[in-house]
């Protein structure tokens, strides 16, 4: 059975963006620096985004996340999920409402029925492959609070934001049991199993 990653960015403060995130400045005002590690031509760096991409069977994300990286400055065919790598899972959007259009020629499907349900469906759809929840926060925090998520992976960035979109803000208290720890110039890798 396919298992179900959190995998996230977030300073060393706990923001997974700068203030103020919108279609323009989709990680927030001044909160390019957390993805610095993505576009690094660091090894460390390199091995796990292409890890990464590989083991994505399916793909769950937050509407305000899929209005960013489909609007204008969005994800295009050199620059997607997985950055470089531009992988093409079938993506499961987790909203209230399905959008009028869409701009990305990729496999969305969006899930009115809530989080738990987006994480079924995406797990049908993996195969043999894992599932990662990318995100937003909100969506990140909701995984491992509701019990979703088997791991949690942190790319923890070394810069203070002071302020943004906080990752754990009113997170309920959950044990972890940290498995790896990779690190480069940009990101310190974390690795957590999520204990029940």
């Amino acid at each position: 059975m396919a298992k179900v990653i959190a995998d996230i960015t977030m300073s060393i403060d706990g923001f997974v963006t700068g203030p103020d995130p919108d279609l323009d400045h989709g990680l927030g005002h001044g909160g390019e620096p957390l993805h610095a590690w993505v576009f690094s031509d660091d090894e460390v760096d390199a091995q796990i985004l292409e890890e990464s991409t590989e083991r994505s069977g399916a793909v769950v994300m937050g509407r305000r996340l899929f209005d960013i990286i489909d609007g204008p400055h969005g994800w295009n065919d050199e620059m997607g999920y997985g950055a470089k790598h531009a992988g093409a899972p079938p993506f499961f959007v987790v909203t209230h409402s399905k959008p009028e259009s869409i701009r990305l020629a990729l496999d969305f499907t969006f899930v009115t029925e809530g989080l738990a349900s987006a994480v079924r469906l995406a797990r049908a759809a993996a195969g043999t492959k894992d599932v990662v929840v990318m995100g937003g926060g909100d969506v990140v925090r909701q995984c491992v609070d509701d019990g979703l998520a088997d791991e949690l992976v942190l790319h923890l960035a070394p810069i203070v934001l002071g302020t943004g979109t906080p990752l754990f803000a009113g997170a309920a208290r959950r044990e972890l049991r940290q498995r790896e720890v990779r690190v480069s110039p940009y990101a310190t890798h974390l690795t957590y199993d999520v204990v029940a």
